[in-house]
């Protein structure tokens, strides 16, 4: 990969970090999501986020897969939650996640959550009481239409909302039809969000109407985790980083990484770790000299 390919490529350069500084500068980020079943969504949404520089990574699972979750997260600081018969979160947990919450910049939510009136109500409660913005992935996006019409206006942050072509179709009323940056500059618009329209050139739209697309990324991103990775990405960033900043650089980052993984491995072989794993080097690109 050319360096200053990439560089010229990206939304903004990665600042360095001051030499004084401490993990305390770089943010503190809370990820809820996971059920059984799918204990791997979250995990790879915290390895990400761990990857891409937040100070302090905080994982909130349902109990029934903690021990899982526990295992996988060395660098991440799991924590379990109340959770429903069939291993899903429920709004009985959500006090323990609102203290924890109220201690971290950006909250992440919703990958492998699962689809109940429990895992809905904790996931507006939660994104509600953030004080920083929430990235809302997979089943939360659901949840949040469920919400009523003011409800994404009301936050104190614009949340970040990353539907692929289908979510934004059956969960936000979108359509996918129409050419997908004014689709998505739309939707941003008129419900005061910031809309990340996934596929090939993902499309990252604002509130104020303005709108970028990416074009690092190719085909071996299309699977199963990758979205997840992304959440965490962003959400990472959301630390460290305002939003106009943030989200569209961790969108241009998770493309980059995913192209360097596919030029070591090949676009069929290659994997959502080797994406992860693959994120120093991207970040080390497009980082101030």
């Amino acid at each position: 990969m050319n360096r200053d390919k990439a560089r010229s490529a990206a939304p903004c350069l990665l600042p360095r970090r001051a030499r004084s500084s401490s993990k305390h500068d770089y943010g503190r980020l809370l990820i809820v999501g996971g059920s059984t079943g799918l204990s791997g969504a979250p995990t790879l949404a915290s390895r990400a986020a761990v990857r891409a520089g937040a100070g302090l990574v905080h994982l909130t699972v349902p109990e029934s897969i903690y021990l899982i979750c526990a295992i996988k997260n060395d660098e991440a600081m799991v924590s379990p939650a109340a959770c429903d018969a069939a291993g899903r979160l429920t709004c009985e947990g959500a006090a323990a996640a609102e203290a924890l919450l109220a201690r971290c910049d950006a909250l992440c939510i919703g990958p492998g959550l699962g689809k109940s009136e429990g895992t809905a109500g904790l996931t507006r409660r939660l994104i509600a009481a953030s004080k920083g913005h929430a990235v809302v992935d997979a089943d939360a996006l659901w949840a949040v239409s469920r919400a009523g019409e003011g409800f994404l206006r009301s936050l104190a942050k614009p949340a970040v909302l990353t539907p692929h072509a289908g979510e934004f179709e059956r969960y936000l009323g979108g359509s996918a039809s129409e050419p997908r940056a004014g689709a998505a500059r739309s939707y941003a618009e008129k419900h005061g969000c910031i809309l990340v329209l996934k596929g090939a050139g993902t499309v990252v739209a604002f509130p104020d109407g303005s709108a970028y697309v990416n074009q690092s990324g190719n085909p071996g991103l299309a699977r199963g985790g990758s979205g997840d990775a992304l959440t965490g990405i962003i959400g990472a960033l959301l630390c460290q980083l305002p939003a106009e900043k943030a989200v569209p650089l961790g969108v241009y980052l998770h493309g980059l990484a995913g192209d360097l993984a596919a030029e070591a491995r090949g676009e069929y072989g290659m994997t959502v770790t080797d994406v992860i794993n693959f994120l120093p080097e991207a970040m080390k690109l497009i980082t101030e000299e």
